[in-house]
C-alpha cells in the first residue's frame, strides 16, 4: 500500500472528527434496528426475545454494514460537488490512490459498525458458540462484501455525481434486499412467490454463512459462491470506477 493511499485514507478518517454525523449511521441504525425487531417482534416471530436474538443479530450484521455501503457512493458524491476531486486530478498520483484511500475510511466505519452490533448483541444475551474465531471470521466476510459493494456505489456516485440521486438510488436497492431475505424471519413462513425471491437472494445467502460461522457450523458451498461473487464484483466495478474518475469533470 503506497504513502499517497494511506495519506487519502487519513484524509478520511480526518473527516470523521470533523463531521462526526457520518458516524450517526453506524451507531444509531443498529441499535433501532436491534431493539426494534428483538423487543417488539422477538416473541412473535422467536417464540421469546432469548431464543430470537441468536437469529437476529447476524443478520442485523449484515444489514448495518450492506445499509451503510450505501453513504459511501453519497460522501464521494459530495466530494465531486464541491470540487476536491478536480484538485486531486491535478497532481501527479493514480487515480487508484484516491479512490483506495477512501476506502480505507469507509473499512474503519464498517468495522466500527461491526463492533456496536456486537457489543449490543452480547449485552442482550448473544452467545455465538463459533467463539472468537467463528464470530471474526463472520465479521470479515461480511467486511468483504461490503468493500466489494462499495465499488458498485463508488462507480455510481462518479456516474450520477448528484449526492441525493446516489444515496435514494442505493437505499432503494439496499433496503429492499435486505428486508426481502432472511435476515429477520425464516423463508418457510413467507408466501411461495417471496420464498422464491428470498431463496436466490445474495444477502440471504450472506446471512446464512454468517449464521453458520458464528454458530460454529460449517458454511457450506455458499461460502465459495459469496467469495466468487466479491471477487466479480471488485473485478468489474474497480476498473470502471478508476477509468470513471479519470473523466470526470
Amino acid at each position: 500500500m503506497s504513502a499517497v493511499t494511506l495519506a487519502f485514507g487519513g484524509r478520511a478518517l480526518k473527516k470523521f472528527r470533523r463531521t462526526p454525523v457520518q458516524l450517526l449511521d453506524v451507531a444509531v441504525h443498529p441499535v433501532v434496528f436491534t431493539l426494534i425487531f428483538s423487543f417488539l417482534f422477538g416473541g412473535a416471530i422467536g417464540g421469546s426475545i432469548d431464543a430470537y436474538i441468536g437469529y437476529l443479530i447476524p443478520g442485523i450484521l449484515v444489514m448495518t454494514l450492506l445499509v451503510t455501503t450505501g453513504t459511501t457512493g453519497a460522501a464521494l458524491s459530495v466530494d465531486i460537488a464541491t470540487g476536491v476531486y478536480d484538485r486531486f486530478r491535478t497532481l501527479s498520483i493514480r487515480p487508484g490512490a484516491v479512490l483506495a484511500g477512501a476506502l480505507i475510511g469507509d473499512v474503519v466505519r464498517y468495522a466500527l459498525a461491526s463492533a456496536v452490533v456486537l457489543a449490543l448483541g452480547l449485552a442482550l444475551g448473544f452467545r455465538p458458540a463459533g467463539g472468537v474465531l467463528g464470530v471474526t471470521g463472520a465479521v470479515l466476510l461480511v467486511l468483504l462484501f461490503a468493500v466489494s459493494l462499495s465499488w458498485v456505489w463508488t462507480w455510481l456516485a462518479l456516474t450520477l455525481k448528484t449526492p441525493g440521486a446516489v444515496l435514494a438510488l442505493t437505499q432503494s436497492v439496499l433496503y429492499p434486499l435486505s428486508f426481502f431475505s432472511n435476515i429477520f424471519t425464516t423463508p418457510a413462513t413467507l408466501p411461495g412467490w417471496l420464498q422464491a425471491f428470498v431463496d436466490v437472494n445474495p444477502v440471504s445467502q450472506l446471512v446464512t454463512v454468517v449464521r453458520a460461522l458464528t454458530a460454529g457450523d460449517p458454511p457450506g458451498a455458499s461460502l465459495g459462491y459469496l467469495l466468487v461473487g466479491c471477487a466479480l464484483l471488485t473485478a468489474g466495478f474497480a476498473p470502471l470506477a478508476l477509468r470513471r474518475f479519470s473523466m470526470v469533470r
